[in-house]
């Protein structure tokens, strides 16, 4: 009720704030087509394929039970990935990763932040002894199964993250195709 006498005080005050009814209804008219115009019609779409953001950095491809196709070169059982290069990996499985084998991963300069290890079609665990010695290393273990771990390292890769991989081919048929092969 006070508020209708507030409301009533302000018309009477403000006459150009009283306005007919009509006038609030009304909505403005577009005087303008909504089409496009003869020139609009005629100009092409172009699209352009996204290339990768670091055309340097490393990525996985492809893995089988064989190997890895990494940036496009087939390489044929396990393999250390490192930011700029691969080698083969002296190791049969994950009951062979000792700390010797990591110590490729703590000379590089720049220091490496995460190694991500690939321990074949399942997560296996690593040795203490080993996770505590890169751990006093100042680098980040990531223990996956391959496909997983693939997937990690190319993640990680893309964020710009300086990252290493200890990679086990997965025994079996398990493939991991780039969407360009699977299209084909």
């Amino acid at each position: 009720m006070v508020a209708a006498f507030v409301l009533r005080g302000l018309c009477r005050a403000r006459p150009a704030l009283r306005c007919p009814l009509a006038d609030l209804l009304w909505a403005p008219r577009r005087g303008h087509r909504l089409t496009p115009a003869d020139d609009e019609l005629y100009q092409r779409t172009r699209i352009a394929l996204l290339q990768r953001e670091s055309p340097h950095a490393t990525y996985i491809d492809s893995y089988s039970s064989r190997g890895f196709v990494i940036n496009g070169n087939r390489v044929l059982g396990p393999c250390a990935l490192l930011p700029h290069s691969v080698v083969q990996w002296n190791v049969g499985s994950h009951q062979d990763i000792t700390e010797e084998s990591f110590s490729l991963f703590w000379m590089l300069e720049p220091r490496i932040e995460i190694v991500v290890v690939g321990t074949g079609d399942r997560t296996e665990r690593l040795p203490s002894q080993v996770l505590r010695a890169m751990r006093q290393r100042g680098i980040a273990v990531e223990v996956q199964d391959t496909p997983n771990a693939c997937a990690t390292f190319n993640f990680l890769c893309h964020e710009g993250r300086v990252t290493g991989a200890a990679l086990i081919p997965p025994p079996g048929g398990t493939v991991l195709t780039p969407p360009v092969q699977a299209a084909e």
